[in-house]
């Protein structure tokens, strides 16, 4: 068992929160901190990406008792539904049974600070936090960067301030620290489509939305209230881009001409589209993660990721459960803790940038492609066949626990297996045969 100690999270966020679970669990006393005002109190802005629980997400939040409570907010997702020009395609996800589930980021995060909280964690938000002395785990906490600030000494700090961590930057002055950021030069809008009058959904719901259109894609995924939450992915500058919709007719053509099917359901198109703002998208790397016995950064504030895999969340909520692991395992030696997460975690949290950077390529061009569909129908006869054999990439991600660094070599391994497979002679009539089935033997072999 541990010895108590008194602990600040930094965030208020989905990590933030349930790291504060955790600690709790574990008898610590637990203060989180978040510039922003409490969620639960305001109108979510416009700027998210529903988020897509899986297998590593539900894992976490099952091992601490909260995940039946999250059940409720979430809504089963067992295919993609492609929209491409005027046909409507499923692509199921998994095998028979299988799902990632839609959730609505502020519900969610709603929830996870009244979990915490019931918890025994305690939140202190519109405190901002301008530095830390990372030896002593001391926060400084002030209205403004130039002004008065006050100290508060914990035993303890985990830095669960995003993407754009406070926590992080001040350990980016040390010697010996690497960083990197890279933002892609595509960015992202929220759009809605309302619910019908009835309150049931206008598109199916048990499906992730998709119109591919190559450079750019409109995705939507299904809320409780019968709405759905509308992302479109455009580059910045260009031809069909953020920069050539300058006003409302601009809008109302480009969506009329390469998104159909999408007109009728998205009312206020014109007015989203200039209230609500353009995001950025960043892969962030960085290393060591912890300071001595001190400081921990977890989330996104040590590796953000592009959203294209669904596994933001689902990335960060892992890091908690292995944080846990080393917990569990070291006791109150929290240095070899610190350092054993770091090092089981940093290889996984590089696959899966990488993973979700090539997704991108994927799902904005590849799965509107048949060539790219009948690779995937023979993958998946394969592997439901030959389950020891073959686990595709996607279900390895997603409906697996094994690490993404196996994920990423894995997938490597069979995309070069399929390569040498779709260049056989008429695959398309002769994709379900025993030929195939032998070829795919020996390139296993």
């Amino acid at each position: 068992m541990h010895s108590p100690l008194k602990i600040a999270v930094v965030g208020s966020g989905l990590v933030g929160s349930l790291l504060a679970i955790y600690l709790r669990k574990a008898g610590h006393t637990v203060h989180v901190f978040d510039r922003s005002p409490d969620i639960r109190t305001i109108q979510f802005s416009g700027r998210s990406i529903n988020l897509a629980m899986s297998t590593r997400g539900w894992k976490a939040v099952d091992a601490v008792g909260i995940g039946d409570d999250i059940r409720e907010i979430a809504i089963a997702m067992d295919k993609r539904a492609i929209h491409v020009s005027d046909t409507l395609k499923f692509q199921p996800y998994g095998k028979e049974g299988e799902s990632i589930y839609s959730i609505s980021r502020g519900t969610l995060n709603r929830k996870m600070i009244d979990l915490a909280e019931a918890a025994g964690a305690e939140f202190f938000f519109e405190q901002r936090i301008w530095d830390i002395s990372l030896a002593t785990a001391t926060l400084h906490i002030g209205e403004t960067e130039r002004g008065e600030w006050t100290d508060l000494k914990y035993d303890m700090v985990f830095g669960a301030d995003g993407a754009f961590s406070r926590i992080r930057h001040r350990m980016q002055r040390q010697s010996m620290f690497n960083y990197s950021q890279e933002f892609l030069s595509t960015g992202y809008k929220e759009l809605n489509i309302p619910a019908n009058p009835d309150g049931t959904h206008k598109l199916d719901k048990n499906s992730f939305h998709i119109w591919p259109r190559g450079e750019y894609m409109l995705i939507a995924l299904p809320n409780l209230d019968g709405s759905f939450t509308c992302t479109l992915f455009m580059p910045f500058e260009g031809d069909n881009s953020f920069a050539s919709l300058t006003d409302r007719k601009s809008v109302e053509d480009f969506f009329a001409k390469n998104f159909p099917d999408s007109i009728d359901v998205i009312p206020k198109l014109a007015e989203d589209f200039f209230k609500n703002p353009t995001s950025t998208l960043v892969t962030m790397k960085c290393y060591p993660w912890t300071f001595e016995d001190k400081v921990a950064l977890i989330g996104d504030a040590c590796h953000a990721i592009v959203p294209f895999y669904g596994q933001g969340m689902n990335a960060g909520f892992e890091d908690i459960t292995v944080l846990n692991e080393c917990m569990e395992k070291h006791g109150d030696d929290w240095l070899s803790a610190f350092q054993e997460y770091q090092t089981l975690r940093k290889p996984n949290a590089d696959a899966i940038a990488e993973l979700s950077y090539r997704n991108f390529m994927e799902m904005s061009s590849s799965v509107a492609d048949e060539k790219f569909l009948l690779q995937k129908k023979i993958e998946k006869r394969f592997s439901e066949k030959y389950p020891e054999k073959w686990l595709p990439l996607y279900s390895r991600v997603t409906f697996s626990d094994r690490p993404y660094s196996e994920a990423l070599a894995e997938g490597d391994r069979q995309k070069a297996i399929m390569d040498e497979v779709m260049q056989l002679p008429d695959i398309e009539s002769k994709w379900d045969s025993e030929e195939v089935e032998t070829k795919i033997f020996e390139y296993l072999s």
